[in-house]
């Protein structure tokens, strides 16, 4: 099973989004084709509502420690309640890799 679909069958499981996007953005980076390795997650959850970023960032990180620990390089977490959801609008695009090369 590939990580992805890992990290989302958890995250389907733990916070039962009204709203989750995973989005693989290692082709932004400097690793190998297919490579797994940076992801942004959108993920909206009524499990949030009173909970400060902090522990909502903690709470992810916890659920996914072995992927964090593993292949899993960097997590962009944009962690929101329905209701910060809806006067969003949608969260920002991902900066470019400001990262070495291969060269």
């Amino acid at each position: 099973m590939s990580i992805q679909t890992t990290i989302e069958q958890k995250i389907n499981q733990a916070f039962a989004p009204e709203h989750m996007e995973l989005i693989n953005e290692s082709h932004m980076h400097n690793v190998a084709p297919g490579s797994e390795t940076h992801f942004k997650l959108v993920l909206v959850t009524e499990q949030f509502v009173g909970l400060r970023l902090l522990a909502r960032h903690r709470a992810v990180n916890q659920l996914l420690a072995e992927e964090l620990a593993g292949g899993v390089h960097a997590l962009a977490l944009h962690t929101l309640t329905p209701a910060e959801w809806q006067a969003r609008g949608g969260v920002p695009a991902s900066p470019a890799c400001r990262g070495g090369s291969s060269n």
